[in-house]
Protein backbone atom coordinates (compact mmCIF):
# COMPACT_ATOMS: atom_id res chain seq x y z
CA UNK A 1 0.00 0.00 0.00
CA UNK A 2 1.42 3.07 -0.74
CA UNK A 3 0.85 5.94 2.10
CA UNK A 4 0.34 9.46 1.84
CA UNK A 5 2.74 11.68 3.67
CA UNK A 6 0.91 14.75 5.89
CA UNK A 7 2.43 17.54 7.90
CA UNK A 8 2.52 17.01 11.78
CA UNK A 9 -0.70 19.39 11.54
CA UNK A 10 -3.12 17.27 9.73
CA UNK A 11 -2.01 14.07 11.93
CA UNK A 12 -5.23 15.11 14.89
CA UNK A 13 -7.06 15.44 11.80
CA UNK A 14 -6.52 12.63 9.94
CA UNK A 15 -7.01 10.14 13.46
CA UNK A 16 -10.33 11.55 13.40
CA UNK A 17 -11.33 9.79 10.60
CA UNK A 18 -10.85 6.37 10.06
CA UNK A 19 -10.91 5.67 6.49
CA UNK A 20 -7.93 8.71 6.22
CA UNK A 21 -6.01 7.32 8.94
CA UNK A 22 -6.30 3.88 7.21
CA UNK A 23 -5.18 5.26 3.78
CA UNK A 24 -2.02 6.75 5.94
CA UNK A 25 -1.21 4.26 8.11
CA UNK A 26 -2.57 0.77 7.76
CA UNK A 27 -5.19 -0.83 8.90
CA UNK A 28 -2.92 -2.16 11.87
CA UNK A 29 -3.06 1.24 13.09
CA UNK A 30 -6.82 1.44 13.39
CA UNK A 31 -8.86 0.72 16.58
CA UNK A 32 -11.95 -1.78 16.80
CA UNK A 33 -13.99 0.95 16.53
CA UNK A 34 -12.69 2.69 13.49
CA UNK A 35 -12.66 -0.59 11.59
CA UNK A 36 -16.02 -1.23 12.22
CA UNK A 37 -16.77 2.32 11.50
CA UNK A 38 -15.48 2.19 7.74
CA UNK A 39 -17.55 -0.63 7.43
CA UNK A 40 -20.78 0.93 8.89
CA UNK A 41 -19.85 4.42 6.71
CA UNK A 42 -22.04 6.53 7.91
CA UNK A 43 -22.89 7.88 11.43
CA UNK A 44 -25.88 10.06 12.73
CA UNK A 45 -26.64 13.20 13.69
CA UNK A 46 -25.61 12.50 17.38
CA UNK A 47 -22.42 10.66 16.36
CA UNK A 48 -19.93 9.81 13.65
CA UNK A 49 -19.39 6.64 12.51
CA UNK A 50 -16.34 6.11 14.86
CA UNK A 51 -19.04 6.83 17.61
CA UNK A 52 -21.32 4.59 16.26
CA UNK A 53 -19.02 1.56 15.83
CA UNK A 54 -17.93 2.41 19.80
CA UNK A 55 -21.74 1.63 20.45
CA UNK A 56 -21.68 -0.99 18.26
CA UNK A 57 -18.69 -2.79 20.45
CA UNK A 58 -20.35 -2.15 24.25
CA UNK A 59 -23.42 -3.92 22.70
CA UNK A 60 -21.65 -6.86 21.15
CA UNK A 61 -19.69 -7.34 23.85
CA UNK A 62 -22.71 -8.52 25.98
CA UNK A 63 -23.03 -11.58 23.53
CA UNK A 64 -18.78 -12.64 23.74
CA UNK A 65 -15.46 -10.76 23.97
CA UNK A 66 -14.94 -7.97 21.62
CA UNK A 67 -15.47 -8.46 18.37
CA UNK A 68 -16.05 -11.66 18.71
CA UNK A 69 -19.75 -10.91 19.87
CA UNK A 70 -20.49 -10.38 16.44
CA UNK A 71 -21.11 -14.10 16.40
CA UNK A 72 -23.44 -14.65 19.11
CA UNK A 73 -25.63 -11.06 18.69
CA UNK A 74 -28.68 -12.02 16.69
CA UNK A 75 -29.50 -9.66 13.47
CA UNK A 76 -32.60 -8.31 15.47
CA UNK A 77 -31.12 -7.05 18.56
CA UNK A 78 -27.99 -5.86 16.79
CA UNK A 79 -30.58 -3.42 14.75
CA UNK A 80 -31.89 -2.00 18.10
CA UNK A 81 -28.35 -0.18 18.21
CA UNK A 82 -29.74 2.85 16.80
CA UNK A 83 -27.84 4.31 13.95
CA UNK A 84 -27.52 0.73 12.53
CA UNK A 85 -30.76 -0.52 10.53
CA UNK A 86 -30.95 -3.75 8.78
CA UNK A 87 -28.20 -3.12 6.25
CA UNK A 88 -25.55 -2.20 8.55
CA UNK A 89 -26.63 -4.69 10.78
CA UNK A 90 -26.34 -7.40 8.03
CA UNK A 91 -23.00 -6.06 6.80
CA UNK A 92 -21.68 -6.59 10.37
CA UNK A 93 -22.78 -9.85 10.67
CA UNK A 94 -21.26 -10.88 7.71
CA UNK A 95 -18.10 -9.78 8.25
CA UNK A 96 -18.18 -11.67 11.11
CA UNK A 97 -19.01 -14.77 8.78
CA UNK A 98 -15.77 -13.68 6.49
CA UNK A 99 -13.55 -13.59 9.30
CA UNK A 100 -14.77 -17.17 10.68
CA UNK A 101 -14.33 -18.57 6.58
CA UNK A 102 -10.95 -16.75 6.19
CA UNK A 103 -9.76 -18.44 9.45
CA UNK A 104 -10.91 -21.93 8.12
CA UNK A 105 -9.42 -21.36 4.76
CA UNK A 106 -5.62 -20.51 6.78
CA UNK A 107 -6.42 -23.31 8.88
CA UNK A 108 -7.27 -25.69 5.85
CA UNK A 109 -3.58 -25.48 4.22
CA UNK A 110 -1.84 -26.73 7.18
CA UNK A 111 -5.11 -29.42 7.70
CA UNK A 112 -3.79 -32.98 8.09
CA UNK A 113 -5.94 -35.57 10.57
CA UNK A 114 -3.12 -37.51 11.62
CA UNK A 115 -1.93 -34.22 13.89
CA UNK A 116 -5.12 -33.13 16.69
CA UNK A 117 -3.70 -29.65 16.82
CA UNK A 118 -4.03 -29.34 13.02
CA UNK A 119 -7.04 -30.34 13.11
CA UNK A 120 -8.65 -28.34 16.01
CA UNK A 121 -7.25 -25.53 14.46
CA UNK A 122 -9.14 -25.81 11.31
CA UNK A 123 -12.73 -26.60 12.96
CA UNK A 124 -12.18 -24.27 15.82
CA UNK A 125 -13.98 -21.06 13.99
CA UNK A 126 -16.60 -23.26 12.74
CA UNK A 127 -17.73 -24.25 16.61
CA UNK A 128 -16.30 -22.32 18.60
CA UNK A 129 -19.34 -19.65 18.52
CA UNK A 130 -21.94 -21.98 19.18
CA UNK A 131 -24.09 -21.18 22.00
CA UNK A 132 -24.87 -25.24 22.18
CA UNK A 133 -22.95 -28.78 21.74
CA UNK A 134 -22.87 -29.92 18.21
CA UNK A 135 -21.43 -33.76 17.36
CA UNK A 136 -19.32 -34.02 14.30
CA UNK A 137 -18.78 -37.51 12.84
CA UNK A 138 -15.78 -37.47 10.54
CA UNK A 139 -15.48 -40.87 7.67
CA UNK A 140 -12.48 -41.64 6.42
CA UNK A 141 -11.34 -44.73 3.84
CA UNK A 142 -7.92 -46.86 4.47
CA UNK A 143 -5.86 -43.76 3.17
CA UNK A 144 -7.44 -41.40 5.32
CA UNK A 145 -8.76 -39.77 3.10
CA UNK A 146 -11.91 -37.92 4.40
CA UNK A 147 -15.21 -39.30 2.80
CA UNK A 148 -17.81 -37.58 4.68
CA UNK A 149 -18.55 -35.38 7.33
CA UNK A 150 -21.97 -35.52 9.37
CA UNK A 151 -23.67 -33.65 11.73
CA UNK A 152 -25.16 -36.86 14.49
CA UNK A 153 -25.86 -34.25 17.08
CA UNK A 154 -27.12 -31.05 18.13
CA UNK A 155 -27.60 -30.50 22.05
CA UNK A 156 -27.72 -28.27 24.42
CA UNK A 157 -25.34 -25.62 26.41
CA UNK A 158 -23.87 -28.24 28.54
CA UNK A 159 -24.98 -31.94 26.61
CA UNK A 160 -25.46 -33.16 23.86
CA UNK A 161 -26.77 -37.24 22.71
CA UNK A 162 -24.40 -39.62 21.17
CA UNK A 163 -25.16 -42.74 20.62
CA UNK A 164 -22.77 -45.82 19.68
CA UNK A 165 -25.38 -47.31 17.00
CA UNK A 166 -25.99 -44.34 15.11
CA UNK A 167 -22.06 -43.67 14.85
CA UNK A 168 -21.87 -47.15 13.46
CA UNK A 169 -24.77 -46.77 10.94
CA UNK A 170 -23.60 -43.81 9.42
CA UNK A 171 -20.19 -45.29 9.56
CA UNK A 172 -21.58 -48.54 7.71
CA UNK A 173 -23.64 -46.37 5.05
CA UNK A 174 -20.13 -44.98 4.22
CA UNK A 175 -17.72 -48.17 3.91
CA UNK A 176 -15.32 -46.23 5.84
CA UNK A 177 -12.66 -47.50 7.94
CA UNK A 178 -11.65 -45.10 10.23
CA UNK A 179 -13.89 -42.17 12.06
CA UNK A 180 -13.25 -39.31 14.17
CA UNK A 181 -15.54 -37.18 16.54
CA UNK A 182 -15.71 -33.53 17.20
CA UNK A 183 -17.56 -31.93 19.15
CA UNK A 184 -17.35 -28.72 21.30
CA UNK A 185 -18.03 -26.98 24.20
CA UNK A 186 -20.16 -24.15 24.57
CA UNK A 187 -18.28 -22.64 28.21
CA UNK A 188 -15.01 -22.93 26.39
CA UNK A 189 -13.61 -25.15 28.61
CA UNK A 190 -12.27 -28.48 25.92
CA UNK A 191 -11.87 -30.90 29.32
CA UNK A 192 -13.88 -34.03 29.06
CA UNK A 193 -16.82 -34.89 30.86
CA UNK A 194 -17.11 -38.52 32.78
CA UNK A 195 -20.14 -39.08 29.60
CA UNK A 196 -17.85 -37.89 27.44
CA UNK A 197 -14.71 -40.03 28.77
CA UNK A 198 -17.10 -43.09 29.26
CA UNK A 199 -18.77 -42.76 25.49
CA UNK A 200 -15.56 -42.16 23.80
CA UNK A 201 -14.34 -45.24 25.44
CA UNK A 202 -17.28 -47.86 24.56
CA UNK A 203 -17.36 -46.31 21.04
CA UNK A 204 -13.46 -46.93 20.59
CA UNK A 205 -13.30 -50.66 22.28
CA UNK A 206 -16.46 -51.30 19.46
CA UNK A 207 -15.05 -49.99 16.83
CA UNK A 208 -11.94 -52.52 17.34
CA UNK A 209 -14.17 -55.43 17.04
CA UNK A 210 -15.31 -54.89 13.38
CA UNK A 211 -12.12 -53.37 12.13
CA UNK A 212 -13.47 -49.32 12.16
CA UNK A 213 -11.24 -47.78 14.04
CA UNK A 214 -11.51 -44.33 15.78
CA UNK A 215 -8.66 -42.11 15.39
CA UNK A 216 -9.54 -39.27 17.91
CA UNK A 217 -12.04 -37.53 19.47
CA UNK A 218 -11.27 -33.88 19.70
CA UNK A 219 -13.45 -31.71 22.12
CA UNK A 220 -12.95 -27.66 20.98
CA UNK A 221 -13.08 -25.06 23.39
CA UNK A 222 -12.51 -21.55 23.53
CA UNK A 223 -9.39 -20.93 21.23
CA UNK A 224 -8.36 -24.45 23.05
CA UNK A 225 -8.92 -28.39 22.66
CA UNK A 226 -8.68 -31.76 24.59
CA UNK A 227 -7.62 -34.67 22.25
CA UNK A 228 -8.33 -38.37 23.47
CA UNK A 229 -5.20 -39.53 21.28
CA UNK A 230 -3.24 -37.05 22.70
CA UNK A 231 -4.23 -37.54 25.79
CA UNK A 232 -3.58 -41.62 25.50
CA UNK A 233 -7.45 -41.74 26.57
CA UNK A 234 -8.10 -43.83 23.33
CA UNK A 235 -5.35 -46.20 21.50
Amino acid sequence: MKLVKYENNDIGKIQNLPYEKFISFGAEALTDSELLAIIIRTGTQEMSARELGEEVLKTVGRYGNGLLGLHHIPLQDLMQVKGIGKVKAVKLKVLAELCTRMSQAKAKDKLTFTKPESVANYYMERFRHEKVEHILLLLFDSGLHLLEEQLISTGTVNASLLSPREVYISAFRSQATHMMLLHNHPGGDPVPSDNDINITGRISEIGKTIDIFLLDHIIIGDNSYFSFKESKLIS
